[in-house]
């Protein structure tokens, strides 16, 4: 179980992600190895002190570049062929790893898994995935920036991708799916949205129908289907909520002289806990984290990313999409 490691992508690397792959490495199976991906001598020195046990589990791949986030993605990805994101997503496509994990540009990790791993048969729109806290499970939005302009058969993609993700990774057996919309009514919202809804209804998914904004901390679906411009905006949204939340807590707990564990709370929004964010349809397991990821979520992401592989999530999607997209949706067997 080899898992490639984009080593340039934080923004603080390579600390970050040498510390998160020993984490990863202590915490997990045994037969768990990482291709730590970027600059051989920055990883060299930051390998300085790292137990012989773990080291042995580590490999180094050269690669010089680094493509930046304001750079424009596909033509960085075609121009910068030695950055760590594309030589990363290399290693993957040739079967030298099993995963890719990057906690570099989103455009670039989705530009380059798009053309050198190529969408699965049946994806038109390959989606990310990002797990949202809850008062219940978390849950699974998409698409949350892949895709800003979609069309209705796009979002009954989204539905079908998630729901399959929230089998192998969740454990779900039948996941709920809901529509984002302005009203739980069928008839409410855009023309997309209206398509969308009725794709959904025949779709063989379990579609509980249209889910307001305000009721999806409260829980109420498993898989939730938007487009990627709003599922963009409601996650940057979601994530200032959270700092928002917990440094009101805080202050407010200082002020009033009192003291709380807050641990829990914490650990419900802190993104580090539930680790990078899938992108789904394309063949392959490719893996996007937040540049600001500190090793936990390094961590968690690479065993997203097992675990992903484990369940053999890729090979699910293309069996279930690859004939008629409009079927029932089963779990994947061997």
């Amino acid at each position: 179980m080899r898992i490639a490691l984009d080593c340039m992508g934080s923004d603080r690397s390579p600390a970050i992600e040498i510390a998160g792959a020993v984490q990863a490495l202590e915490a997990g199976p045994e037969d768990l190895t990482i291709s730590l991906v970027g600059k051989l001598e920055g990883i060299e020195q930051g390998l300085t002190g790292v137990d012989p046990a773990a080291r042995g589990r580590l490999d180094i791949v050269h690669a010089p570049d680094r493509i930046l986030p304001e750079e424009s993605p596909a033509q960085a990805v075609r121009r910068r062929p030695g950055s760590s994101i594309v030589t990363g997503i290399r290693l993957l496509k040739d079967g030298h790893a099993k995963a890719f994990v990057s906690a570099g540009s989103t455009g670039a990790v989705m530009a380059a898994s798009r053309i050198l791993l190529r969408p699965l048969r049946g994806v038109t729109r390959p989606a990310i995935g990002t797990l949202l806290p809850t008062s219940r499970s978390p849950t699974l939005m998409l698409d949350s920036g892949a895709n800003v302009d979609s069309k209705p058969e796009h979002l009954l993609q989204f539905a079908r991708l998630g729901a399959i993700y929230a089998q192998d990774l969740m454990g779900l057996e039948r996941p709920r799916v809901g529509l984002l919309n302005i009203g739980e009514e069928p008839g409410k919202g855009d023309e997309l949205s209206l398509e969308a809804h009725e794709l959904l209804s025949g779709s063989g998914l379990h579609f509980i129908g249209n889910v307001e904004g305000r009721d999806i901390i409260r829980g109420a679906c498993d898989v939730l289907v938007c487009d990627g411009f709003v599922g963009n905006v409601l996650l940057k949204f979601y994530e200032s909520v959270a700092e928002f939340t917990i440094g009101l807590l805080t202050r407010e707990m200082e002020n009033a002289g009192t003291s709380m564990n807050l641990d829990e709370v914490f650990r419900v929004l802190d993104y580090a806990e539930y680790g990078g964010a899938p992108l789904l349809g394309v063949n392959g397991v490719s893996i996007v984290c937040h540049g600001k990821s500190p090793p936990k979520a390094i961590r968690n992401a690479i065993a997203v990313a097992e675990q992903a592989v484990r369940s053999r999530m890729v090979e699910h999607i293309a069996r279930d999409l690859a004939g008629d997209l409009h079927g029932p949706l089963a779990p994947f067997e061997d």
